[in-house]
């Protein structure tokens, strides 16, 4: 069975069937006073039914507020969705649905979940959306505020578990290291969910992410010995080009001369000195008392 989509229901401008309701009513008084002066049967049971039917012409009344709409049905058939803003008339027998085609935003609760390497995580994320086919959203699911929020939620979880939630290699794709590239897959994920309650997804992005907290403390500690083994490497790097440096400036400018041994000795106090976490005490050395 295809999807129903929606189109334009039609309708007329409530102003001008005010007026014409209220001709008519003119009209069935005017039928009613000549039905009872003689009495005539034939007139008073046409004044009966016109009454009748402006009373019914009441209830096709509508008023488009800006950004909402109205669903017509009548009789279980889809006639059309009125969008334009104003007061409207339509068919009185139908039904009206209201959609609101305002943007909604769905704040995920918290949801515990393993992350790629298996690490429990708790996440959270903002989904904003908006109804951009009424048809779909009212006859292609149940609820379709309901239908967003659990798409929604099934959505970050299968996220949650194709990425770890914090990567030490630089070129792969991280929860807490690539919000953004992050940010539009979750689109994307809930995009394809969404598109048959016709509903559009703005925006996505994650609110909360944290480990667990039965492994939180282990977890702060690997990171914390992981920014310690960043650190030192960078020390070291450093140190050795300041060593380099240091060497090569003494022999450019012939200020000593150094063989293997003193080099040597040279290199491993200054690593020390460099390397050290406690400040180095310098030495001085005046040289031996007997020549």
């Amino acid at each position: 069975m295809d999807a129903i989509q929606e189109k334009s229901a039609k309708k007329i401008n409530g102003f001008i069937m005010i007026l014409v309701i209220i001709a008519l009513l003119i009209v069935d008084y005017l039928l009613f006073r000549q039905s009872i002066e003689p009495i005539s049967v034939p007139l008073l049971i046409i004044s009966v039914l016109l009454f009748c039917f402006i009373s019914i012409s009441f209830n096709g009344f509508i008023a488009v507020q800006p950004n909402d709409s109205r669903v017509i049905i009548l009789f279980g058939k889809y006639l059309g969705t009125v969008r334009t803003t104003g007061f409207w008339w339509v068919n009185p027998f139908v039904i009206k649905k209201s959609v609101s085609l305002r943007i909604h935003n769905f704040n995920s609760e918290k949801i515990k979940v393993n992350d790629l390497h298996g690490n429990p995580i708790e996440i959270a994320a903002v989904i904003v959306w908006r109804v951009v086919d009424t048809a779909r959203a009212i006859f292609d699911v149940q609820n379709y505020e309901q239908f967003v929020a659990i798409q929604s939620e099934t959505a970050i979880r299968g996220l949650a578990t194709k990425y770890a939630y914090d990567s030490a290699e630089d070129e792969k794709f991280s929860l807490r290291g690539n919000p953004q590239e992050i940010a539009e897959e979750l689109k994307k994920e809930v995009q394809s969910r969404l598109d048959v309650a016709g509903v559009e997804v703005i925006e996505s992005r994650i609110s909360y992410l944290a480990y667990a907290p039965e492994i939180a403390q282990a977890m702060l500690r690997r990171q914390q010995a992981q920014a310690v083994v960043a650190a030192r490497q960078k020390i070291v790097e450093g140190a050795v080009g300041m060593v380099e440096m240091a060497l090569k400036a003494l022999s450019d400018q012939n200020i000593v001369k150094l063989d293997e041994d003193k080099k040597a000795t040279m290199v491993n106090n200054l690593m020390v000195a460099l390397v050290s976490e406690v400040q180095a005490q310098p030495v001085i050395n005046t040289g031996t008392l007997y020549q």
